[in-house]
């Protein structure tokens, strides 16, 4: 089942977006609070999409998931885009697409949490130009889905609470794995972040402005080179691939070990990585592949 019925049938999308939260907890690469790989097989990397469907389709071709189990594909900052229909946000459906690779390829699409995700799960507003996302989004939902409206937001928030923080790999030979984010703490909130939540579940506390651990994760900018460092050796980082901030190109280095990405708009840029080799950032930033390359 797919397209136009996950589009308007309240009762599938909700059975969808059910479904799906189950299977990101129960994925055997799923470790506490984040998702772990082993250093094998090739892993997409990818910035913010932020409804931009078009890009959404071509990360999945690049990513060849049924060509090996080995295959991965990251992805976050799903919804609240800028183009809106008759004054609403309608890019819940770009959650039921990912739902839906969610369920085709458990162990493979790893959707993980972001600040605007964050935002419409707990109704904290958030803006992408246009005006309240979170507001614009539940006005689309009122709109399709009418008196099940609270059931489908129900859903769609249960969805958004499955999803892992980060995505982390291992390494091989004693050197340090990737970690696919949407985004470090800010270095001045460090106090108020605990550094080993990638051992535990996740909890409501954590999720909660303006402390909270899972908050922290996604809100913050200005990252300094001696806190990724910390960072990178408590958590056995050699790369990091994160979102959350703009880069003209599609990709910026930020310091030795941190790529932003961006795929939302016209240079939106994947980082394809090998597992079994991660890069540098350097270069992994010489390899970055340009949506606009593919057919």
């Amino acid at each position: 089942m797919t397209g136009t019925m996950y589009e308007s049938d309240a009762q599938a999308v909700i059975g969808l977006f059910e479904n799906a939260a189950q299977t990101l907890l129960t994925s055997a690469r799923r470790s506490k609070s984040i998702v772990r790989l082993p250093p094998r097989g090739r892993l997409i990397a990818t910035g913010d999409l932020h409804d931009n469907p078009f890009h959404l389709e071509k990360v999945i071709a690049v990513a060849r998931l049924e060509a090996s189990p080995d295959h991965h594909v990251v992805m976050h900052e799903m919804i609240h885009g800028e183009r809106l229909l008759n004054g609403m946000d309608f890019s819940y459906r770009m959650l039921t697409r990912v739902a839906e690779l969610v369920i085709a390829h458990p162990d493979q699409v790893h959707p993980v949490l972001a600040n605007h995700e964050l935002a419409q799960m707990t109704g904290r507003g958030v803006s992408k130009g246009a005006g309240n996302s979170v507001q614009l989004f539940n006005d689309a939902l009122d709109y399709v889905f009418g008196d099940d409206t609270v059931d489908v937001a129900d859903a769609i928030n249960g969805f958004i609470r499955a999803m892992p923080i980060a995505l982390l790999s291992d390494g091989l030979a004693g050197e340090g794995g990737v970690l696919c984010a949407h985004s470090l703490p800010m270095e001045a909130m460090m106090r108020h972040f605990d550094i080993d939540l990638f051992d535990r579940d996740l909890t409501e506390e954590d999720y909660r402005a303006p402390h909270g651990s899972a908050y922290l994760m996604v809100w913050g900018r200005r990252h300094s080179i001696e806190q990724v460092e910390q960072l990178a050796e408590r958590w056995g980082v050699k790369l990091f691939c994160l979102g959350h901030e703009h880069a003209e190109t599609g990709i910026e280095m930020r310091g030795p070990r941190v790529l932003i990405l961006n795929t939302d708009h016209e240079r939106a840029t994947v980082l394809p990585i090998d597992l079994a080799a991660v890069p540098t950032a350097e270069e992994a930033f010489i390899h970055a592949l340009p949506l606009a390359a593919i057919g």
